[in-house]
């Protein structure tokens, strides 16, 4: 049976009562705000001035306009002379023109604007591209090592960023820092592994680091002074044609020979991401154990559905141990 309409309505939950000294404390905030007032406003004058320097830049390259009013965050796309995309972040602040404007970008460091009362938007734009042009041979440099070397971290690169993790086969690996003002120099380094490959390689970097020259391409040096043929990334041409490429998960090529893993014990990858682009190669048994540590993973019967872990195209692989 239905009951009528005013006997369904459940009493309302009594409210908390205030602790001794809330009260006390929340009055206290509420004369604070009083006396500060409030926000300070900027004149009528800045804002005809702000729009007539993004005028002056090209209003089709402001991304956004966020900040109090709208206007005193602005972000401008810029493009260098390779072609890449900037996204450059300029903030007014409330003393602005008299006070210089603050700057953000996705750079390994940052110019040092110069200002004077005379200048305007278009000045930090063109200082910015200036800085840019400065950039392109570390990220020349980096581009080089991501297309060449087998970098496993990081797995998706932004531009400052100027580390790369790089596999050297057998569990060893080569951490590397670039110095963004001296990318043709002797980068920064740190060795990992526990084989006794590691060793040798520390030796060999020890012995000829001083062979390093500006003038050689970075792969080339780098492979010079360890004295060993470096790993390059998997293509869609080498992973067709050859069984032994790395897997992208463990970075060995064979798993090892465990009763534990039955038929695929000592096995090279058989698995290959689709996209021709990544054409990563795996170990089934690798790839299946990340997708089960993924949240994002879907199971349909038999088979695991998710993302390639460099590329994040669709994978999908079927469960054979059950």
């Amino acid at each position: 049976m239905e009951l009528p309409a005013t006997h369904s309505r459940a009493p309302a939950p009594a409210r908390p009562q205030p602790r001794a000294g809330e009260e006390a404390c929340a009055d206290a905030r509420k004369d604070a705000q009083a006396e500060a007032g409030p926000p300070p406003r900027r004149p009528p004058a800045f804002y005809s001035s702000v729009f007539a320097q993004i005028e002056e830049i090209g209003w089709e390259r402001l991304v956004s306009a966020t900040g109090d009013d709208g206007m005193s965050c602005l972000t401008f796309r810029v493009v260098d002379e390779q072609g890449r995309i900037h996204l450059l972040e300029i903030t007014l602040p409330m003393g602005y023109a008299a006070s210089p404007p603050l700057i953000a970008a996705d750079v390994p460091y940052l110019p040092k604007i110069r200002w004077s009362k005379s200048s305007r938007l278009k000045d930090v734009i063109c200082q910015f591209q200036e800085h840019l042009k400065i950039l392109q041979e570390f990220w020349s440099t980096m581009d080089e090592i991501d297309k060449v070397l087998l970098v496993v971290d990081p797995a998706k690169t932004t531009y400052a960023m100027s580390h790369r993790c790089i596999a050297l086969g057998d569990d060893c690996y080569i951490l590397l820092h670039v110095d963004a003002h001296k990318p043709s120099s002797l980068p920064e380094c740190r060795f990992l592994g526990t084989d006794r490959k590691l060793d040798r390689l520390i030796m060999s970097w020890r012995k000829n680091r001083k062979k390093w020259d500006t003038k050689k391409k970075f792969h080339e040096n780098l492979a010079s002074i360890l004295d060993f043929p470096l790993p390059a990334p998997p293509s869609a041409s080498n992973v067709e044609n050859n069984d032994q490429a790395d897997c992208g998960i463990c970075y060995a090529t064979h798993l090892p020979v465990d009763d534990e893993l039955g038929a695929h014990s000592g096995r090279p990858t058989d698995y290959t991401c689709d996209n021709p682009s990544c054409s990563r190669a795996f170990h089934s048994v690798c790839l299946k154990d990340w997708l089960r540590s993924i949240t994002t993973t879907r199971q349909s019967f038999d088979v695991l559905f998710g993302n390639c872990p460099y590329c994040s195209d669709p994978v999908a692989v079927k469960i054979t141990d059950r």
